[in-house]
């Protein structure tokens, strides 16, 4: 707790934070007590009925039910002692000035100009731009790892705009600062309103149409220094091999706003790349930005954007201070990560997109422990984390004082170097400093890796969300995604380092099993197949693998079931969400584990024995406007003929057909007791695949299940049936 007294003062006890435990914890482990031992009776049963009859059914059967095991057991960890925090912002001035607040540098990472727009990563900066927080004191360090002039042209037109919007925000205090938010919300107006409007609309139409036409109108080049700057982009220069390009494109030191008030640094960086040498995505950029601000700024203080997550609390950095200024917090104090939260959701949230477990309960679960884990974005670290001590490059040690231009020669000739792909070769970089390399998902690694040498970390939720970015509208996207994160997951939980054994011992048992619950994540994938297969391909040859309805043993089942569900459902409800949204949460959940969760599970199995190589993709910011329709009327979004669709249609044909045979069954002969509960097994998936059956059926808009999935779907339920018919 944050009570301590203050600097100034030895009568201050006002506090900075507080932390409370959730009420429910008690239930939470009561609950977990009584659980165990139902799935220890479950599998008791299991290994017996095994014992005496093998058959490949029921090898199946308890390989499902023993993963379902492992990872419920992994997830009572988050369950154990959860937590909430509060910060006080206004007990600050008890603490600090204005003046002595820590410097802070700001990362924002950008790619592909033609999958995240510009003008998105634009806002994201322009919104942090404009803090509550000593401009002089605020750097902006924009990574484009597509190597586009097209972005850099759009954070020139930024910093003219920025000359205008930041007096504009703080003279009204206003609350949205993220432009494209604030004017299409109209919250407030004010008599220059429409003017900032018209200027942002004006530089959003010129960013966009140079995209459009893949480069930029001599007209919009205002001065010499912009022409030398686009003149960097040679006949050899492509995305993949070309020198580092720095440009300062604000410099707190010199330029003024439109009320003679200082800016903040703006930086615009594309790394060196070759093509001969790796150049580790999105955590080799960072590391880049790490370097490069190191020579430029070099603020204690960092925190972390995704091109599309703006800021929408201005105050966001002084509750951050609220942790870092107090004297009796843990000096072990390494990041506070603010969860993701999404704006543009339906209603519903037909994709779960929200991942409300994942980044808002589950966070705070962990935040009881030892902290929460690092989900690469809105994440403010203190730099000393990612350096085990002093540097070879003397400038990139975190006590380097920067006291020179950062437009000087010198600065920028340091820049560059430490911006050279070659800079990294025989050095500790990715593997002891900076941000972690070994896994597609550099975010959960590094957060792991820190809190293994010991580094905590804090889990800040607070009522206006700081951070509001986009997330994918159409299914296709969102489980390419999901499949990308899966063999990431997969490299953590099977390196040197997994989290079920390294984990366990170097932070704390639970700890490690609540990373090992993520790493494992993927696996999820084979209980979900062999549950949404096998019961109704025996069902099909009327073969009964469950337990009676009058059983003893069937109650067992409906326990487990109802209680796993129930425990999801009420923590959705408590977490002010919906049934409705717990219902396609989990809807999703089996989705997933029949397309992404089992097609990453295949192609880490494919790359780890060298068959095949997993390609990085940027998931695509761009939404044409008929998927916005469809989405916001809580249509599902097929369209592609993607063999990611193929597992989920032909379990969602095969589980139809089961089930009216099940029916068809019970009319023709009275005993068909030993079939309920794979009957029971079947409507439920009927009901979750109703968005499937639509459209591969009776929708004819665009976004309909292509013919092509439909067909083949149909042709593999129909070889597995009969494939069965000789296992049964």
């Amino acid at each position: 707790m944050g009570d301590s007294t203050g600097s100034k003062s030895s009568t201050i006890h006002v506090p900075l934070h507080i932390r409370v435990p959730l009420s429910r914890t008690s239930a939470n482990r009561v609950f977990a007590f009584f659980y165990s031992l139902a799935i220890l009776a479950l599998l008791y049963h299991r290994c017996i009925a095994l014992l005496q009859s093998f058959t490949i059914v029921s090898l199946l059967i308890l390989m499902a039910d023993a993963v379902l095991a492992f990872m419920w057991a992994t997830s009572q960890a988050f369950r154990m002692c959860p937590v909430g925090r509060r910060v006080f912002i206004e007990h600050l001035e008890h603490y600090a000035k204005e003046s002595d607040y820590p410097r802070l540098d700001v990362f924002v990472c950008t790619s592909d100009p033609y999958k995240e727009p510009p003008m998105c990563a634009v806002n994201t900066a322009l919104s942090v731009m404009s803090y509550d927080y000593p401009t002089e004191k605020l750097s902006v360090y924009v990574s484009d790892d597509g190597g586009s002039k097209l972005t850099l042209f759009a954070f020139m037109e930024a910093a003219r705009f920025a000359a205008l919007w930041l007096p504009y925000c703080k003279k009204n205090k206003i609350v949205e600062r993220c432009p494209e938010a604030y004017f299409r919300s109209n919250l407030s107006w004010f008599p220059e309103t429409d003017q900032i409007k018209m200027m942002y609309e004006n530089m959003r139409d010129r960013v966009e149409k140079a995209v459009q036409k893949g480069s930029i109108c001599h007209d919009y080049i205002t001065n010499e220094g912009e022409g030398e700057a686009f003149s960097r982009w040679t006949d050899g220069f492509t995305p993949q091999n070309h020198p580092p390009v720095i440009q300062v494109l604000l410099e707190s030191s010199k330029d003024k706003d439109n009320a003679s008030h200082t800016m903040p640094n703006l930086v615009y960086i594309s790394r060196g790349k070759s093509t001969t040498l790796p150049h580790h995505f999105k955590a080799g950029a960072l590391n880049v930005l790490l370097r490069v601000s190191g020579t430029m700024s070099n603020a204690p203080v960092i925190l972390t954007l995704d091109t599309d997550m703006y800021s929408n609390d201005p105050q966001t950095p002084l509750r951050v201070l609220c942790y870092l200024l107090d004297p009796a917090m843990d000096p072990k104090l390494g990041y506070i990560q603010f969860p993701q939260i999404f704006h543009g959701i339906n209603e519903n949230d037909i994709y779960g997109g929200q991942l409300k477990l994942e980044f808002q309960i589950e966070a705070s679960g962990m935040d009881g422990l030892v902290g929460s884990n690092y989900t690469g974005t809105g994440c403010f670290f203190r730099r000393g984390v990612f350096f085990g001590g002093p540097l070879e490059t003397p400038e990139l040690n975190q006590d380097h004082l920067v006291n020179k231009s950062i437009n000087s020669k010198e600065v920028l000739a340091m820049a560059h170097h430490v911006a050279d792909c070659n800079f990294e070769k025989q050095t500790k970089w990715g593997t002891e400093i900076g941000f972690r390399y070994g896994s597609l998902v550099e975010d959960f690694y590094t957060g792991y890796l820190l809190q293994c040498k010991g580094w905590k970390s804090i889990f800040c939720n607070p009522k206006r969300p700081a951070f509001l970015g986009n997330s994918p509208i159409n299914l296709h996207s969102t489980l390419n995604q999901l499949m990308r994160w899966s063999v990431g997951l997969l490299e953590v939980a099977f390196c040197r380092y997994s989290p079920i054994t390294f984990g366990v011992k170097s932070i704390n048992p639970l700890t490690g099993l609540c990373y090992a619950h993520y790493a494992f994540w993927p696996i999820w994938s084979i209980p979900i197949t062999i549950y949404a297969f096998v019961p109704q391909l025996a069902l099909l040859n009327c073969a009964s693998i469950f337990p009676k309805a009058s059983d003893p043993w069937f109650l067992l089942y409906i326990f487990l079931f109802l209680g796993a569900y129930g425990q999801e459902c009420l923590e959705f409800m408590l977490a002010g969400e919906t049934i409705q949204r717990w219902w396609n949460n989990q809807r999703m959940w089996t989705i997933r584990g029949l397309s992404s969760l089992i097609f990453g599970l295949v192609e880490y199995l494919l790359k780890f024995i060298g068959i095949s190589t997993f390609g990085f993709n940027v998931t695509s910011k761009v939404i044409e406007e008929e998927q916005r329709k469809r989405y916001n009327q809580g249509i599902f979004e097929f369209g592609v003929p993607s063999p990611l669709f193929l597992p989920m249609t032909t379990a969602a044909v095969i589980n139809l057909v089961s089930f009216l045979w099940g029916i068809v069954q019970v009319f023709k002969q009275r005993e068909h007791e030993g079939l309920f509960t794979q009957m029971l097994l079947a409507g439920f998936a009927i009901v979750n695949c109703w968005p499937l059956y639509e459209a591969m059926v009776l929708r004819t808009d665009e976004g309909k299940m292509p013919v092509k999935i439909t067909l083949i779907s149909i042709t593999l339920a129909w070889a597995l049936y009969l494939v069965s018919s000789i296992a049964f």
